[in-house]
C-alpha cells in the first residue's frame, strides 16, 4: 500500500511537472521572438544606404543648375534637410507616421526618441513563413523619405529664400504635412490598402510638387526673372548628381518591397526600364521639337520616369513602365513649356517634373496592373481620390505655413541679398573660390 501511495505521488508530482512545462512551452511559444531574416535585413540597411546617397545626389542635381553664386546656397538645403529632418524624426516623425491611429496622424508615445524601437522587430512575411527585421532598420529606412522630401520641394523656390527660415519652413512642413500624409498613406491611415503608393508617387513627390508650386507663387520670382539669362553653372555635376539619382532609386523602390524576394526584383527591373524609357522619350521629344538633344533634358527625362513608376513599381510589369515613362516625359515637357509661357517661376521644375509625373503614375498605374483589381473603377477611384487628398492638402497648409514664415521670422531674401548671391551673403562663402560670377 505504501509503496502505491508512494507511485500514486509520484505520478501525480510527474503530471503536474508535465502540465507546467506545457504552459511554460505554451507562454514561450507566444513570447518567443520572430526569426531575423538576415537576408531581407541586409537588403534593407543597403537601401537605406542608397536612399541617402539620394538626398547629396539631389544636392548636385540642384546644385548644377543654379547660378554659379547660389550653388552652396541651394546644396545646402539638401543638407540641411538631412541634419533637420533626421533629428525631428527620431524625436517624433516615426511615432506621428506609423503610431496606431485612424485619425489625423499617428501617435505613439513609446516611439518619442524611438524607445520602444529600440529592440523590437517588424514583422515580414517570407514565403508564407512570419519572420522579421530589426524594427530600427524600418525606421531608418522610412527616415530617409521623410528627409528627402523637403529637399525635393526646396528646388521649386531656389536662389531666393533665407537659410535659417527654410530651416523652419521645412521642419513645420515635415510635421505637419508629410508625416500626416505618410501615416494616411502607409501608417494604417484612412488611405492604408487602398490608394496603391509602392514608394511615393503620392506621399513624396505629389506632394513636394504641390507645396513648392504654392511656395514659389507666393514668394514670387527671382529678381530680373524671365528677362535675366539665369544659365546653369555646372551641368557635368547636374549629369553626375541624376546619375547617382538613378542608382539611389534602386533603394527608393525595390527597398519599398520591404523584402527580398520577387516583389524586389520586380520593383528593380521596372525602375531601371522606366528611367531608360523616359530618358529616351524626352530626347526624342526635344528632337522633335528643337531638332535636337540636350544633357539636362536627358536627364530631366531619366528624373521623369523614375518619379513615374515610384507609385507603380510594386505593380507593373515592363510594358506599363515604358508607357507610364513615355507618358511622364512627355506631360512632364509640356508642363515645362507651359511655365514658360505662363512665366511663374518654379526654379527648378519642381511641380513640372516630381508633380506631373507623380500624379501620372498614381492615376496611371490602374491601367497596367500586374494583377487586375477586384473593382477597376473602384481601384481608380481610390488613385484619385490618393492624388486630390495629397494635393490639395498639402497645398492648403504648405500655404499657410509659408505666410507664417515668411510674415514672422522672415523668408524671402532682401533685394541686396539675392542680388549679391546666397552663398556670400547667407553663408560668406563661395563654391569654386571665385568671385563677382552669375
Amino acid at each position: 500500500m505504501r509503496h502505491w501511495k508512494h507511485g500514486m505521488g509520484l505520478g501525480l508530482t510527474l503530471a503536474a511537472f508535465g502540465s507546467w512545462a506545457q504552459e511554460l512551452g505554451e507562454a514561450a511559444e507566444v513570447v518567443a521572438p520572430l526569426p531575423i531574416d538576415t537576408g531581407t535585413t541586409a537588403w534593407m540597411l543597403a537601401s537605406t544606404t542608397l536612399v541617402l546617397l539620394m538626398i547629396p545626389a539631389l544636392a548636385m542635381f540642384y546644385g548644377g543648375l543654379v547660378r554659379t553664386k547660389n550653388v552652396v546656397g541651394t546644396m545646402m538645403h539638401s543638407f540641411g534637410s538631412m541634419a533637420v529632418i533626421g533629428v525631428v524624426w527620431a524625436v517624433c516623425g516615426y511615432a506621428m507616421c506609423f503610431g496606431v491611429s485612424n485619425g489625423w496622424c499617428g501617435w505613439d508615445s513609446s516611439l518619442i526618441l524611438l524607445g520602444s524601437a529600440d529592440s523590437a522587430l517588424y514583422e515580414i512575411e517570407v514565403n508564407g513563413v512570419a519572420m522579421a527585421i530589426p524594427t530600427l532598420v524600418f525606421v531608418m529606412f522610412q527616415g530617409k523619405f521623410a528627409m528627402i522630401t523637403p529637399a525635393i520641394l526646396a528646388g521649386a523656390f531656389a536662389e531666393r529664400v533665407r537659410f535659417g527660415g527654410f530651416l523652419v519652413l521645412i521642419t513645420l512642413w515635415s510635421l505637419l504635412v508629410y508625416n500626416p500624409l505618410c501615416h494616411w498613406v502607409w501608417g494604417g491611415g484612412f488611405l492604408t490598402g487602398k490608394a496603391i503608393d509602392f514608394a511615393g508617387g503620392t506621399v513624396i513627390h505629389i506632394s513636394a510638387g504641390v507645396a513648392g508650386l504654392v511656395m514659389a507663387l507666393y514668394l514670387g520670382t527671382r529678381r530680373g526673372y524671365p528677362k535675366v539669362a539665369m544659365h546653369p553653372n555646372n551641368l557635368v555635376m547636374t549629369m553626375v548628381g541624376a546619375g547617382l539619382l538613378w542608382v539611389g532609386w534602386f533603394g527608393f523602390n525595390a527597398g519599398s518591397s520591404v523584402a527580398s524576394g520577387l516583389q524586389t526584383a520586380q520593383a528593380l527591373a521596372v525602375t531601371q526600364i522606366a528611367a531608360a524609357a523616359g530618358a529616351l522619350a524626352w530626347m526624342l521629344v526635344e528632337w522633335l521639337h528643337h531638332r535636337k538633344a540636350t544633357g539636362l533634358g536627358l536627364v530631366s527625362g531619366i528624373l521623369a520616369g523614375l518619379v513615374v513608376i515610384t507609385p507603380a513599381a510594386g505593380d507593373v510589369q515592363a510594358l506599363g513602365a515604358i508607357v507610364l515613362a513615355v507618358l511622364a516625359s512627355v506631360g512632364c515637357y509640356m508642363a515645362i513649356q507651359l511655365k514658360n509661357k505662363l512665366g511663374y517661376d518654379d526654379t527648378l521644375d519642381v511641380f513640372g517634373i516630381h508633380g506631373v509625373a507623380g500624379i501620372i503614375g498614381a492615376i496611371g498605374l490602374t491601367f497596367f496592373m500586374r494583377n487586375a483589381p477586384d473593382s477597376f473603377s473602384q481601384q481608380l477611384w481610390y488613385q484619385t481620390e490618393g492624388v486630390l487628398v495629397s494635393a490639395i492638402y498639402a497645398g492648403v497648409v504648405s500655404l499657410i505655413l509659408v505666410i507664417l514664415v515668411d510674415k514672422t521670422i522672415g523668408l524671402r531674401m532682401s533685394k541686396d541679398d539675392e542680388n549679391a548671391g546666397m552663398d556670400s551673403s547667407l553663408h560668406g562663402e563661395h563654391g569654386y573660390g571665385l568671385l563677382n560670377l552669375n
